[in-house]
């Protein structure tokens, strides 16, 4: 009797082992989530900034983070998001190459029942339970009413504008716009760069020798930003730059006296803000459907 007792309880002992390792291994893979991130590209600071916003949150959390590099292509950008999705991510943020463009990446999520949040740049089209950037109008305002305080509300002033279709290119010159109309101050090019230092100095090498006249450059952000610069000091001549992001090269060129300013919106806060409100989304929590994100000028 002794013996069968022994036996009983050994055995007791035995399941009791096997189902308590059973019950971690499930509640390990329920809370096991992996987060989808298609960024724009890696090839720009920014997003660069992003992503490692992104990361940290991530690792933070407990989630797993996936981070496919679109390479300003939106091609890519749609084939990184059928990945993603064959992947079996449980949800995609998005940082739009082009928001028109972008629509068929976002409804190809829906159709699989993958909650999408945009970053940095919107979508025109499909489900978003939630967009995540800064005020990119009120930005650029805050860049245009700084141009009008430095030159005294006159002048001619050239603006290199981001990749066609992309919500931040559009709303950051509506700001400017906005903000320089009812002064002397005159627009006298603007030409789209694509967000590019490369083609920011050639565009602005292109109109310096066009435009003979030039007070101000505002670019919608610093890579175009930072290439107008080599232009202008190619040419020797004396003109303002303002850009838009904060980038550490371009608060190099503010504290240099290169750059006369730059419009900061926190990259990092906006990656780590995503995967925050991912994470309740899972979880079944309600987030806003439009999370702003601060702004400020950066000046010497």
């Amino acid at each position: 009797m002794k013996r069968f007792l022994s036996l009983v309880v050994v055995t007791l002992m035995i399941l009791s082992m096997f189902a308590g390792c059973s019950t971690n291994e499930n509640v390990t893979n329920e809370e096991a989530k992996t987060i989808g991130l298609a960024i724009s590209t890696l090839n720009n600071p920014f997003f660069v900034d992003l992503e490692a916003g992104a990361k940290a949150k991530a690792q933070e959390l407990g989630v797993t983070l996936v981070t496919l590099d679109s390479q300003d292509d939106s091609a890519t950008e749609m084939s990184n998001v059928e990945d993603l999705i064959n992947q079996g991510v449980d949800i995609i943020m998005i940082n739009p190459t082009d928001s028109d463009a972008v629509k068929s990446a976002v409804e190809a999520a829906n159709k699989a029942n993958i909650p999408v949040i945009t970053l940095d740049r919107g979508a025109n089209g499909g489900e978003v339970v939630s967009h995540i950037a800064s005020d990119n109008v009120a930005g650029g305002k805050l860049a245009g009413e700084y141009v009008i305080e430095l030159l005294g509300g006159k002048g001619k002033v050239v603006e290199l504008e981001g990749i066609p279709g992309a919500s931040a290119a559009r709303d950051r010159g509506q700001g400017f716009n906005e903000a320089i109309s009812g002064t002397d101050i005159e627009v006298v090019a603007k030409q789209t760069a694509n967000f590019d230092r490369a083609e920011g100095l050639t565009v602005m090498e292109n109109i310096l020798q066009a435009q003979p006249e030039i007070d101000a450059v505002f670019a919608h952000n610093d890579e175009m930003a930072l290439g107008a610069i080599e232009a202008i000091k190619a040419s020797k001549r004396d003109i303002l730059v303002v850009g838009f992001d904060a980038t550490d090269d371009a608060k190099a060129a503010v504290e240099s006296g290169e750059m006369a300013a730059t419009v900061e919106q926190l990259p990092k806060e906006i990656g780590s803000m995503g995967v925050e409100a991912a994470v309740k989304i899972l979880n079944g929590e309600k987030v806003e459907s439009m999370m702003p994100v601060d702004l400020q000028l950066v000046k010497k």
